[in-house]
């Protein structure tokens, strides 16, 4: 087969955090497919056909990605961050599942520069020793197993990344969240709220969590807590690489 698949990564905003190889290989696409504003980011050009779709479509965009590489294209499917971090690598391989025909495709995940890394480094060094990332949306998992894998993570003392905590549609679940980090962590350890991390609307402000309120996220934040460890220096948040 001439078509192939690349699930490529767009980085977390700034058009200067993509990666050449993505670059290169969107300039050999057919076809992009992805989240509508993810899509908007492409630059339009002859020969290219954009297929941008709603967010909760995720398993019927992978499939068309798919079958149009099995048809000959040549289809990047993008997602912002890393492809493969709560994003669009996944729903490409669980597509594959029972269709041993697009198992032979030429598949190839591509590295982008996550939320999480780029909102790490505006902020320092957050997650300078061992760490976590959770998504704290409950669209595809229910609360209990967000709660149980907060309480195992914050007593493990690991800096904790949170992608997605506050929906305008649910956001109650992120003021559960911080109740649940306050019971295990106390309320002077230090949290990080990254919102648009390298556009012109970045803004990164890190308070003590007995000073945190849900409004300060939404889902265009990624949250950091640090370890018990983790502390400011200057203008930074840093937690160091020794336990001691």
């Amino acid at each position: 087969m001439s078509g192939w698949l690349a699930i490529a990564g767009l980085g977390p905003g700034d058009d200067r955090l993509v990666t050449p190889e993505v670059t290169a290989t969107l300039a050999e696409a057919t076809d992009v497919v992805g989240y509508i504003p993810y899509v908007a980011r492409v630059a339009p050009r002859p020969g290219l056909t954009l297929h941008p779709s709603d967010n909760r479509v995720e398993l019927d965009r992978a499939r068309a990605a798919l079958q149009m590489a099995a048809e000959g294209k040549r289809v990047v499917v993008v997602s912002s961050g890393d492809p493969g971090v709560f994003a669009m690598a996944s729903a490409v391989f669980e597509a594959l599942e029972g269709r041993p025909d697009w198992q032979t495709l030429d598949i190839r995940v591509l590295p982008g520069i996550t939320a999480m890394l780029a909102a790490a480094a505006a902020s320092g060094a957050p997650l300078g020793h061992d760490f976590c990332c959770i998504n704290l949306s409950d669209n595809l998992k229910p609360w209990e197993v967000i709660e149980t894998r907060l309480r195992h993570a914050a007593r493990a003392d690991f800096a904790m990344a949170f992608y997605n905590p506050r929906s305008a549609s649910r956001p109650e679940g992120f003021t559960k969240a911080l109740a649940v980090l306050r019971e295990e962590c106390g309320e002077g350890r230090l949290i990080t709220f990254a919102r648009a991390v390298s556009t012109p609307d970045q803004r990164i402000v890190t308070v003590a969590l007995g000073e945190a309120t849900p409004e300060m996220a939404d889902m265009r934040t990624v949250v950091i807590v640090g370890n018990s460890a983790t502390r400011r220096v200057g203008r930074w948040v840093y937690s160091p690489r020794s336990v001691r």
